[in-house]
């Protein structure tokens, strides 16, 4: 790969004094608009508004602790489904908040460099960790990092990066001893080439099971990974860290591809039905995913508030004031109150 020049000095950023802001939080939407109808359409998130179905879980799976062979079923599931060369390299977590939290512990103070702007969480976890973080707009930027983190497709404008692009900065950072994140939280529904295959030091490539299979509060995410880092993400989860119904849950969801291949057709209409209505609306779509549309707006600050008057809740982003974030609406009644706030 070739020497990248830094464009810009990396610094580190400071911890943010307040919360990070997230989408899904429907009691700071009820604080805002105290009088809006219920129940509330909740469009602040990126999760898949048709969950999978969950299967008839037997009562043990709630009695019992989950057993060492409960959760290397769950990791050759998947390793199979993303592609993993074997399950030694995939870790298994309550999420994937609790990975970007761990990661960071697991090395020594660093340069750090954040592809952003992106979820806000990946640079401050870093920075509790005792890193300097910066984040950066190209990876030139990240020319000089110890660890670069791409969230590959990105939240909230949908970029991609080539396949080939990362695997050459992975193996950059691997001779240095250095790392590459790859959050690929958004892929499963995506046409983008994902590193799960090609794990290997220097790479570790995290997924998100809630979003694509709107089952965010089972609360699973995977971390793929050569098997040394593997083990040691492993080690400081400690064990049962999946809970019994995340894990056969996780199974069943996993190994069902054709429902994972019809969701992927049915959400990428819904994206396009979304953006006809945000254009119609007066919005210009700039990017996102078939799970969420990001746009900006004349008066995002005003169309924020109609929508909250009406019991509709979208991201906005107090960087970019006249960009809003919308997920997919559920059903015909939700899609319908959009409609019309939109019209």
């Amino acid at each position: 790969m070739e020497n990248l020049t830094i464009r810009e000095p990396m610094v580190q950023e400071p911890m943010a004094e307040e919360p990070i802001a997230h989408g899904g939080d429907l009691d700071a939407a009820r604080r805002l608009f105290p009088e809006a109808p219920e129940p509330w359409i909740d469009l602040s998130t990126g999760i898949n508004p048709v969950p999978y179905p969950c299967p008839v879980l037997e009562a043990s799976a709630f009695r019992r602790l989950p057993s060492a062979n409960d959760l290397a079923d769950l990791r050759r599931t998947a390793a199979a489904a993303y592609r993993a060369p074997d399950p030694a390299r995939v870790v298994a977590a309550p999420g994937t908040q609790i990975l970007i939290e761990t990661l960071p512990r697991l090395r020594g103070p660093c340069r750090v460099a954040v592809l952003g702007p992106t979820y806000a969480e990946h640079a401050a976890g870093w920075s509790r960790a005792g890193h300097a973080v910066a984040t950066v707009t190209d990876l030139d930027g990240a020319a000089g990092a110890d660890v670069v983190v791409v969230v590959n497709p990105n939240n909230p404008d949908g970029r991609t990066w080539p396949r080939e692009t990362l695997l050459a900065l992975a193996g950059d950072l691997a001779r240095r001893g250095g790392l590459l994140v790859v959050d690929e939280a958004f892929a499963d529904l995506e046409a983008v080439a994902s590193l799960g295959g090609a794990v290997a030091p220097g790479l570790v490539v995290l997924r998100s099971f809630g979003k694509t299979y709107g089952l965010a509060g089972i609360r699973l995410g995977f971390a793929l990974c050569d098997p040394a880092l593997a083990a040691a993400i492993a080690e400081a989860l400690g064990p049962w860290a999946v809970s019994g119904p995340a894990l056969a849950i996780g199974r069943a969801a996993l190994s069902d591809e054709s429902w994972r291949r019809d969701a992927a057709i049915a959400r990428a209409a819904d994206a396009g039905r979304l953006d006809r209505m945000i254009a119609r609306a007066g919005g210009t779509v700039i990017g996102g995913t078939c799970l969420f549309r990001t746009a900006d707006f004349y008066d995002a600050a005003g169309l924020f508030a109609r929508l909250g008057r009406a019991g509709i809740y979208v991201r906005r982003f107090g960087e970019a004031p006249r960009r809003l974030r919308f997920g997919l609406p559920a059903d015909r009644t939700e899609w319908c109150r959009l409609s019309r706030v939109l019209r």
